[in-house]
């Protein structure tokens, strides 16, 4: 337990640092906005949608795909976002949901929570919060919403089993699951042991077999893969980069130069070998 607590506390202290800005080392190369804005289109946005969007919540998303594109979420429905950070992924569900509908995100960084709240004070929304919590321990009811979505979350806890298990348990009979998630193939061991990637998203994903299988072992059905983006070596430098934060917060992981040659070469050496899908289930009725 104490590993996995420390896994969540890396993991919190890693985006917090990330979301307030804070991810300079000293040496002058600290987070780059205009990169966390590229990741947010690579991952499937449009630009329409993101313009209506509050500005801090489109530069702070790490997202990895946006699991609401293939989704049929209707007006009136109750959407759960997992992880749902500085809260681009629960603005745009509030949208479509309407005002009869609700949205609800669940995280674990109070700087996380604070900049979606901002952001939903900005866009003006009454139907959507954050509550703070685990995702392996969701603080909602049973059986009380529509959708489950989450945006390159899950590979990061350290207990997906029960992550798997709290989403069977939160849909209604009925409901359904659209999750963007990073999953991997043939991962070295040297890349498992990295800290800088498993906040990455990268040492902490499981093969896309694996997914599936938690899926189904968790009492969920119709499941199956919907869309894959494999990427290439350019993508996938530019996914690592975007995540990989200073040395000045988080002591024993790169920064700078290293950061630079270890996206480099994950990009050379993985390229193929790791993607971002959408998984589909729905809970039986």
């Amino acid at each position: 337990m104490k590993e996995k607590d420390e896994i969540r506390k890396t993991v919190s202290k890693t985006y917090a640092a990330a979301v307030s800005g804070s991810t300079g080392c000293g040496c002058g190369c600290g987070g780059d906005v205009a990169q966390k804005g590229v990741v947010a289109k690579l991952a499937g946005y449009d630009r329409e949608e993101l313009e209506e969007l509050p500005v801090e919540a489109v530069i702070n998303s790490f997202g990895c795909g946006n699991p609401l594109a293939y989704s049929e979420v209707r007006e009136g429905d109750v959407v759960l976002d997992l992880g749902s950070g500085a809260g681009i992924d629960i603005l745009l569900a509030a949208k479509k949901v309407g005002k009869t509908g609700r949205a609800i995100g669940i995280d674990m960084t109070d700087e996380m929570i604070e900049k979606a709240r901002e952001n939903i004070a900005a866009a003006g929304l009454k139907n959507v919060e954050v509550r703070k919590g685990l995702i392996e321990e969701m603080p909602v009811e049973s059986s009380s919403v529509d959708w489950v979505i989450s945006n390159c979350v899950i590979n990061l806890s350290p207990e997906k089993h029960k992550v798997f298990a709290e989403i069977a348990r939160v849909l209604k009979p009925g409901g359904r699951m659209l999750v963007s998630d990073i999953v991997v193939e043939e991962l070295p061991d040297w890349a498992r042991k990295s800290p800088d990637l498993y906040c990455s998203c990268v040492a902490g994903a499981i093969s896309e077999k694996e997914y599936l299988d938690g899926l189904k072992s968790a009492g969920l059905t119709d499941v199956e893969v919907i869309d894959r983006l494999v990427y290439d070596e350019s993508q996938l430098k530019v996914l690592v980069k975007s995540e990989m934060y200073s040395a000045a917060e988080n002591p024993g992981h790169v920064c700078c130069d290293a950061g630079e040659k270890l996206a480099e070469h994950i990009g050379k050496t993985l390229a193929g070998k790791i993607w971002s899908a959408k998984f589909h289930a729905r809970k039986p009725i």
